[in-house]
């Protein structure tokens, strides 16, 4: 079996690109008002702007992406703010479990 084969998910197509998922227009990014806000269970909440997380370090890794909508993209490289040193900023409390992300257009997903 060849290593793609492993790594795609049963019923996953490979794609080279990835596909254009919005329902009409794109929305405008402005960043005067965007915001990254951490709330919850954390010691230390926090709300930063477009400007002070993009000074934070940054950390590049590469993986693949299984879409829910039944897509398979191999070998990305991503390039951000990395889940620890956001998680060290606000300071989860023991009794987090989950972490929950609410995107742009209503989308939200919960990590462990």
């Amino acid at each position: 079996m060849s290593m793609s084969k492993r790594r795609v998910p049963p019923n996953q197509k490979v794609t080279s690109e990835f596909p254009i998922l919005h329902v009409g227009s794109v929305p405008r990014f402005d960043p005067e008002t965007w915001a990254f806000l951490v709330e919850g269970l954390v010691e230390n909440p926090i709300q930063l702007s477009y400007e002070e997380i993009g000074k934070l370090p940054k950390v590049t890794c590469k993986s693949d992406f299984h879409c829910v909508t039944g897509w398979s993209k191999l070998n990305n490289t991503w390039e951000g703010v990395g889940v620890v040193t956001i998680s060290n900023l606000v300071r989860p409390l023991k009794t987090a479990k989950f972490a929950t992300a609410e995107c742009e257009g209503g989308y939200t997903t919960s990590l462990p």
